[in-house]
């Protein structure tokens, strides 16, 4: 943990790979939605958000930023998306950024006999699963859940017998009415029991507003199980459109339900997808080739250090 002040005073060669969007902004860890340019234009009293009152926290951090990172650093970042908000930045905009993805233990994210984990969960055997989970579940506003319920609502006469898996929270004492059942299997801890829920699934859905990467989609893909998500942020990076899975029209839940029954509407689509989600992942996403591209990055950075020294 260093601080604003501390991270300046570093003089090592020094590489940053980013998970958010925190060392552009102010204290926020992402913009305040797509049209949120203030980490574009600078931290201005003018282009304050409505209704903020007080100490405005977010220019108080981004000018502590301008005013002691001097040295640009070597950032990486997970998308392509995430790269391009550095570029656009009012603070980061000159410092050297590489697009780098997250890596993935593929050999625990892996397809599963889908029988075998299904029953492992105690999930119906027969009807066709979506899968939808985050840290706190429904609960976090980012990451979609009222519009995969809309999207939802609009697949249960078109999808017969259609149900819905939810990780990362337990039932609430007010669940939604989907027309559909929802079994919610609470929080995962570990690598093997989210590998195993994810094969249970025949199509993980991502609807999240704004991701740096998306890690639930790579890692579902490396399960063999095609997502659909919004054609936005860093999700397009990861799910390959009507190859690996379906990037709707954001943030439209009439499209995002068309991406779910496209996916299910044939069993050898949704297993074509499924197969080419797997290779994909095995590609783009195993550590031997993250850590060969980190290499290379090392590599060059030193290099460049060692030509500026008399």
């Amino acid at each position: 943990m260093l601080s604003i002040e501390a991270i300046g005073r570093l003089k090592k060669a020094l590489v940053w790979s980013l998970h958010d969007s925190w060392a552009f902004c102010g204290s926020e860890h992402h913009p305040n939605g797509l049209e949120d340019h203030r980490y574009r234009q600078g931290y201005l009293a003018s282009n304050r958000p409505q209704g903020h009152q007080g100490l405005d926290l977010d220019r108080w951090c981004w000018q502590r930023k301008r005013r002691h990172w001097k040295q640009p650093i070597q950032l990486v970042c997970p998308s392509t998306w995430l790269s391009e908000c550095v570029q656009r930045s009012a603070l980061l905009g000159h410092w050297p950024v590489r697009v780098i993805p997250h890596p993935l233990p593929t050999e625990i994210y892996r397809p599963v006999p889908q029988a075998l984990a299904r029953q492992l969960f105690a999930l119906p055997a027969e009807p066709p699963l979506v899968l939808f989970g985050a840290v706190g579940g429904s609960r976090d506003p980012g990451k979609g859940w009222d519009l995969l319920v809309a999207a939802l609502r609009r697949l249960t006469r078109s999808v017969p017998g259609l149900e819905a898996v939810v990780f990362g929270q337990s039932e609430p004492n007010a669940p939604p009415h989907l027309g559909l059942p929802v079994h919610y299997v609470g929080a995962l801890h570990d690598d093997q029991a989210l590998a195993l829920l994810y094969a249970a699934a025949d199509v993980m859905v991502v609807p999240s507003l704004m991701e740096a990467f998306g890690q639930t989609a790579s890692e579902a893909q490396s399960c063999g199980v095609p997502v659909v998500a919004f054609n936005a942020t860093g999700l397009p990076d990861v799910v390959d459109h009507q190859r690996t899975g379906y990037l709707a029209e954001p943030y439209d839940p009439a499209d995002l339900a068309h991406g779910i029954r496209w996916v299910l509407e044939t069993p050898e689509r949704q297993a074509a997808l499924g197969r080419q989600a797997r290779q994909r992942a095995e590609q783009l996403w195993n550590p031997g080739r993250i850590a060969g591209l980190y290499a290379e990055l090392y590599r060059e950075v030193l290099n460049s250090l060692h030509s500026q020294r008399p």
